[in-house]
């Protein structure tokens, strides 16, 4: 039976959103920006102020000189999740697995096998598109195809008002004339080195083989060539069923932009996540550092932990790579979130030479700090950072 994925995708969700609220800001461009801030940037925006040359993350000033004629609304977190709940309402009836993403307006469905309910799948989309009109005021576009990766660039050359089918054994075919930045998972420095080739299409790339790639990409050539061929087997998630992962947050109620509090904030959340992996028996392959900003920005930067570790040292020394990257504003931080993610049990096979000594040593520390905080309590010892925080 060939696997039927369906995307729903709001297009400028944010906007869609206030539009349906208010029938009176759909006839004037709109831009989504915290106010009262010097700071603030976009976002979100209609398609007016994207024709008009606004962007998100763009200065509020500079997205209101380009687009005079713009009105401006500060974003309700609360209402876009209010509305992304309706919609996974609404598609829960027609499959199990109905997979929504973090108040976006992209929802994923796996219809596979449920025809004889509710007909080709086609025809799911229709009705839940023409249920989110009358309902929620809202109009999203949709692709049916074999997979999510598929799915989801087809959406986006439909968007904002479209749809889009894709039949099994058509992906590679659909995606080869397609720019390369419309792949999901193409990352800026594999434009940049694809780039260097004149490469810019897909099929340009898939045409050199799978060897070829393997030249300036290493090991990252396997997944590229997948992609750009359409090939993806991630499951489409049930509502609520995330992927396995640690997640540790910190809040400054007056915000603060010390290095030295935010980086000591850091490391009390490492341990955090360290003693919680260490107490499952598991390592982390990718942590990711989130900042929530006082003028509403929300920056993310991730890394890839390689190999595997559950250890404090480890972890905080990627850590703060990202934190660097994320925290490049002069505006103070509300919020700190540390995520790792990617969990697997450690390596159960010793290894046959002998270890880094530097590694040796930063687990026997940490084993020792285990110990020392179980038999008298987590504030027996703290490293020297974490004083700041």
């Amino acid at each position: 039976m060939d696997r039927a994925v369906i995307h729903l995708n709001v297009a400028d969700f944010a906007v869609a959103v206030e539009r349906s609220r208010d029938a009176h800001l759909r006839t004037r461009p709109l831009i989504i920006a915290p106010g009262g801030s010097p700071r603030a940037t976009v976002f979100d925006m209609s398609e007016e102020a994207y024709g008009a040359g606004v962007r998100k993350g763009m200065d509020l000033r500079r997205a209101q000189r380009l687009c005079r004629e713009a009105l401006v609304r500060a974003p309700c977190m609360a209402c876009y999740e209010r509305a992304m709940h309706d919609l996974v309402r609404q598609a829960r009836p027609f499959s199990p697995q109905v997979e929504p993403g973090e108040a976006d307006g992209h929802l994923f469905l796996d219809v596979t096998g449920t025809g004889r309910l509710f007909g080709p799948p086609m025809d799911v989309a229709w009705r839940l598109r023409r249920q989110a009109r009358a309902d929620l005021g809202l109009d999203p576009v949709w692709a049916v195809a074999p997979n999510k990766l598929v799915a989801k660039v087809a959406t986006r050359l439909v968007k904002p008002d479209g749809e889009y089918i894709v039949g099994a054994g058509e992906e590679e075919a659909f995606l080869a004339p397609l720019p390369l930045h419309l792949v999901p998972g193409i990352e800026g420095d594999d434009l940049v080195r694809l780039g260097e080739f004149n490469f810019t299409r897909v099929g340009q790339v898939t045409a050199l083989g799978l060897e070829a790639l393997r030249v300036p990409f290493g090991r990252r050539a396997g997944f590229l060539y997948g992609a750009l061929r359409g090939e993806d087997a991630s499951p489409v998630r049930a509502v609520g069923q995330q992927p396995p992962r640690a997640v540790f947050d910190r809040t400054f109620a007056e915000g603060t932009q010390r290095e030295a509090v935010l980086q000591g904030a850091l490391y009390v959340l490492v341990e955090q996540a360290g003693a919680f992996l260490r107490r499952g028996g598991l390592a982390a392959r990718r942590l990711a550092v989130s900042l929530d900003f006082s003028d509403g920005v929300r920056r993310a930067r991730q890394r890839r932990v390689q190999p595997a570790t559950a250890n404090d040292a480890n972890l905080f020394a990627l850590a703060r790579e990202a934190l660097h990257l994320a925290g490049d504003r002069r505006v103070r931080v509300r919020h700190l979130r540390l995520t790792c993610d990617g969990l697997t049990f450690p390596p159960a096979q010793m290894a046959l030479f002998p270890g880094d000594p530097e590694d040796d040593r930063r687990q026997h520390l940490v084993t020792a700090l285990d110990r020392i905080r179980q038999r008298f309590g987590a504030e027996a010892i703290r490293v020297g950072r974490t004083l700041a925080a």
